[in-house]
């Protein structure tokens, strides 16, 4: 919480700090849930404060503020992403600072897995949430990182194609995975190669969190051993 002599420093009452929080909250949620659980850039928050407040410090203030309160009345971890820059791309020291500086925010249940399964979790949305976890095991067994042929050499494996608009679950399939890169599971980058340029798709920093890590090597290693015990009967 911001304190009595934060406050005075910038010049805003109680009562207008109390707003620009709620303020803040409310884009946020409201955000999160329009834009489907895509990243929320610092910057967009910091205008929503400095378009009437101009002290160097109150936007850290409101956000963290805010932050605290999404945390213990609505139950959510305001997390922030630092983007990560791709390993495929040279760029520039002024480059660099810009991934380094494009800081976000995403949203993140602080519910026990089975109680927000139970509760929460949107059923209707259950088939993206499999595509990712599918398209985020494919890029990581290619360690890491893979071409855009490649990669949708294994999608067509699975029925889903690069040139199919009218998908009977995800629709437009190209449209779907933009939708990924937006969410900042896998980043798309085009880089030059001996045959011209080409697209090369990596993980991104949702992708690279410990969780989903974990998560990732568990359903790794269940397939692997229901294939081992498949070989077992065959034999």
């Amino acid at each position: 919480m911001a304190s009595t002599d934060d406050l005075s420093k910038s010049n805003v009452s109680k009562e207008e700090k109390d707003k620009l929080v709620a303020e803040i909250i409310r884009y946020v949620l409201f955000k999160t849930r329009q834009s489907n659980g895509c990243p929320i850039k610092r910057e967009e928050l910091t205008k929503l404060i400095t378009k009437s407040y101009h002290h160097r410090s109150l936007p850290a203030l409101i956000i963290n503020e805010a932050s605290e309160k999404l945390s213990s009345i609505f139950g959510y971890e305001m997390k922030e992403l630092q983007r990560s820059r791709p390993s495929s791309n040279r760029q520039s020291r002024a480059s660099q600072q810009s991934f380094a500086d494009s800081k976000s925010y995403i949203l993140k249940s602080k519910l026990p897995p089975d109680i927000y399964k139970k509760y929460v979790e949107d059923k209707e949305t259950s088939h993206i949430s499999g595509l990712t976890f599918a398209v985020i095991s494919i890029i990581h067994l290619a360690g890491g990182k893979i071409p855009e042929e490649n990669f949708w050499h294994h999608l067509r494996r699975m029925g889903f194609s690069e040139n199919d608009e009218n998908h009977a679950v995800f629709g437009n399939t190209k449209q779907t995975l933009d939708t990924l890169v937006q969410q900042r599971f896998i980043q798309k980058e085009k880089v030059n190669g001996a045959e011209g340029n080409v697209f090369i798709y990596e993980l991104a920093e949702r992708a690279l969190e410990a969780s989903v890590y974990e998560k990732l090597k568990d359903y790794i290693a269940e397939i692997l051993k229901k294939d081992a015990g498949a070989a077992e009967e065959d034999e």
